[in-house]
């Protein structure tokens, strides 16, 4: 298992993929979080998610305080989206290369490659979590240091709670992809149907189940977008109407933990009794 976990970090380490999908996540992160908000503060425009908002409060928004809210406020679809493509691309990749069918003749069994992989991407979210907290954190203080703002910062415990439950969001969306990507056996498949799930079954859902068919809550609280979206909003504590898209306050942040940690369980188990029972051609 541990040769098999260093060797999967090299493929991660040394693959562009990964880390332009962390670009993309960091840019976004910034973009939203500091950018649009500080050129709406300093020139007294409004943008989308900062129309009504008073100046002094999107200025807030920009602290150190907040810096847990900005750094995985996206985490729910953007950044989940992400991190499902790095899912679909590090295990579909192995079947559309046709490199799976290599490894297991140097010996390593089944269920121990895809129990590396699985390290080796959750070891790369992390990375990818401490990488935007610490992007965001320096603009926290580039703008603190700007306009004269306070330099509070959340305490040890409210830092550890958000990139732990930053983390395991995206570990779920992670290996919702790769799941997807054991059953078809292909990259562009998986991460097609993904990301229309993320971005629009999923929320089309919850908004047609709120409107139209409130009998069907339950259904919609189980899904793993809204337990992704109340966890988030549970360990950053942020108001409502701040909230950015997909996070919400749906069920409470102890269902929410369980239900994802249930996700993860279920979806690592699929892709354990998929590679054990099919072909890997």
């Amino acid at each position: 298992m541990l040769g098999s976990y260093r060797a999967e970090i090299l493929k991660l380490r040394k693959r562009a993929a990964v880390w332009v999908l962390f670009a993309a996540g960091l840019v976004l992160s910034l973009i939203f979080g500091y950018l649009l908000p500080y050129v709406a503060y300093a020139t007294g425009d409004d943008t989308p998610s900062t129309t009504g908002v008073p100046r002094a409060e999107v200025l807030r928004g920009m602290l150190p305080a907040r810096v847990i809210d900005n750094t995985i406020g996206g985490y729910p679809i953007f950044a989940g989206a992400l991190a499902l493509v790095l899912g679909a691309i590090v295990l579909g990749g192995e079947y559309s290369w046709g490199t799976l069918k290599t490894v297991l003749t140097q010996r390593p069994r089944r269920g121990t490659i895809l129990g590396a992989q699985f390290l080796a991407l959750g070891t790369m979210i992390a990375l990818w979590v401490l990488g935007i907290f610490a992007a965001c954190a320096a603009c926290s203080v580039a703008v603190a240091a700007a306009e004269n703002g306070a330099t509070n910062w959340p305490s040890i415990g409210d830092v550890l709670q958000g990139l732990g439950g930053g983390w395991l969001v995206l570990m779920t969306w992670c290996l919702a992809g790769a799941v997807l990507a054991v059953a078809f056996r292909n990259v562009a498949l998986p991460i097609g149907l993904g990301v229309v799930w993320i971005l629009g079954i999923e929320t089309l859902l919850a908004g047609v189940v709120s409107t139209l068919l409130p009998s069907l809550k339950w259904l919609a609280n189980a899904l793993p977008g809204t337990n992704a979206g109340s966890l988030v909003f549970s360990v950053t504590g942020m108001a409502a109407a701040d909230a950015p898209p997909g996070v919400r306050d749906a069920v409470g942040g102890g269902r929410a933990l369980l239900t994802l940690l249930g996700y993860c369980l279920l979806f690592g188990v699929l892709a354990a009794w998929t590679v054990r029972r099919r072909d890997v051609s």
